[in-house]
């Protein structure tokens, strides 16, 4: 349950990127407005705040978006059911620079016929960005529901492909000079 949770709204070249945690660990992100955004306000438990576990957060935020990280690495606690947690489980394992099918993912669970089921559960992902949801794509490789929005999902896909592509560049004429 998503109560008593400190938060801290972060700005990125995306919009508004909300943070939140207890326990020495993240339970939420979100781009303000995306589709499932908690109501947050004190009465529901919430205190904005800048703790460590916040700061750190955003300083790996902004080192991500300006390209000089490009995995997210922070201790994670989303709040789902089982099948939920296995399937983040298996988006956190998908590298940067890449992307999956919600069938793949699927597999990957050891359940190949609950591809919809993995795709709703990508959807209700509560720590955007921590856990990729956004490097699911359709089994044909089209761009699909992000709670986020597509163009936000488009953005973060180009950043990452981009980023792979520069430090793949620099890694080969490494090689080639030795």
């Amino acid at each position: 349950m998503l109560d008593n949770l400190v938060y801290l709204p972060i700005d990125t070249p995306l919009g508004v990127f909300v943070v939140a945690g207890r326990d020495g660990a993240l339970k939420g992100g979100w781009f303000e407005g995306q589709k499932y955004f908690p109501a947050i306000s004190p009465e529901a438990g919430w205190r904005k705040a800048t703790t460590a576990l916040l700061r750190e957060a955003a300083r790996q935020l902004d080192a991500y978006f300006g390209g000089e990280l490009t995995q997210l690495d922070m201790p994670l606690a989303p709040e789902g059911t089982a099948f939920q947690q296995q399937v983040w489980r298996a988006l956190c394992e998908v590298p940067s620079g890449e992307t999956t099918t919600y069938a793949a993912l699927a597999r990957a669970i050891g359940r190949p016929e609950a591809f919809h089921p993995v795709g709703a559960a990508v959807g209700r992902n509560p720590i955007s960005l921590f856990v990729p949801c956004h490097r699911a794509l359709g089994s044909n490789g089209s761009l699909t529901g992000y709670a986020g929005g597509l163009a936000r999902k488009r953005w973060l896909l180009d950043h990452e492909g981009r980023e792979r592509r520069l430090f793949d560049c620099l890694r080969h004429r490494g090689r080639a000079m030795n």
